[in-house]
């Protein structure tokens, strides 16, 4: 390469950072995504919005904040902003004031209201990830696997681009058994576990964990064997990670990088390393 070449390759390169840089960012806190009218619902079924400004076309992350089913609020991730991404943080109802087919039932009425309005705010109803950590992660797998949640509200649960649990549960989730009289301990695999529903004909599946020996109640050995299950249903798109030394709450950090590496890739764009 030649020092004018060099030099046309650095400035375009320079301008192109800048110009993500300059790109600006929109939030609209607190939307409502329900048709549901008693109190609870309309207190805490909302949503936020983060989105570029003046862009269209933006691939779409749906997050599912953690806290065990019971307890969490909605977030945009800092992982997530000024990534040229729409990202949508979505609160839904909580054990033990509702059952967890309520709060499955909000995840999916939050998922359907992304299908319909995301485009309003620059998002390719076309490109929609879903996620979320630990009880998020549970729910994102729940929405993927069985899709009959999806499906009460007019989505098929095949038109989400790709699913990423981070650090889900994929046997009944602990605080389900609790309200069964079950503890935390004692496994079992019913409709409320992923488990249940493995398919081989679902979007790719993304499942990252933390190390084996410090995650939560074993957390990555459930999603091991999920990963396998699902091979042997002939899925051909599910993808493991366990990440070395970092326990439940640890392995969000690097958890985003595997995410986005997969979007990427997904898009057909570069990777970073």
């Amino acid at each position: 390469m030649n020092p004018i070449t060099k030099i046309s390759v650095l400035l375009v390169l320079a301008l192109f950072c800048l110009g993500a840089r300059a790109q600006s960012y929109s939030q609209i806190n607190d939307i409502s995504y329900t048709s549901k009218a008693d109190a609870y619902s309309l207190e805490r079924l909302r949503l936020d919005v983060y989105h570029p400004e003046s862009t269209d076309g933006c691939p779409v992350v749906i997050w599912f904040h953690g806290g065990g089913l019971e307890g969490g609020n909605k977030e945009i991730p800092s992982q997530l902003r000024e990534k040229g991404i729409v990202v949508v943080g979505v609160n839904y109802r909580l054990l033990p004031l509702v059952t967890v087919r309520e709060t499955l039932d909000d995840a999916a009425e939050a998922v359907a209201w992304v299908f319909r309005h995301i485009a309003d705010y620059g998002g390719d109803p076309h490109k929609i990830v879903v996620t979320g950590h630990s009880a998020g992660g549970y729910i994102s797998m729940m929405l993927c696997l069985d899709k009959k949640w999806l499906a009460s509200y007019g989505v098929d649960a095949d038109s989400v681009m790709m699913y990423v649990p981070f650090s889900g549960q994929a046997i009944t989730h602990y605080n389900v058994r609790k309200m069964q009289g079950i503890p935390p301990l004692q496994a079992t695999i019913d409709e409320y576990a992923p488990l249940y529903w493995v398919r081989g004909d679902c979007p790719p599946l993304v499942l990252i964990c933390g190390d084996r020996e410090l995650e939560l109640y074993g957390r990555y050995d459930e999603n091991q064997y999920l990963a396998r299950m699902m091979k042997l249903a002939g899925h051909q798109q599910t993808f493991l990670y366990e990440i070395d030394g970092h326990g439940h709450g640890g392995m969000i950090e690097p958890g985003f990088h595997i995410l986005e590496t997969h979007l990427h890739q997904m898009l057909g764009q570069p990777v970073n390393p």
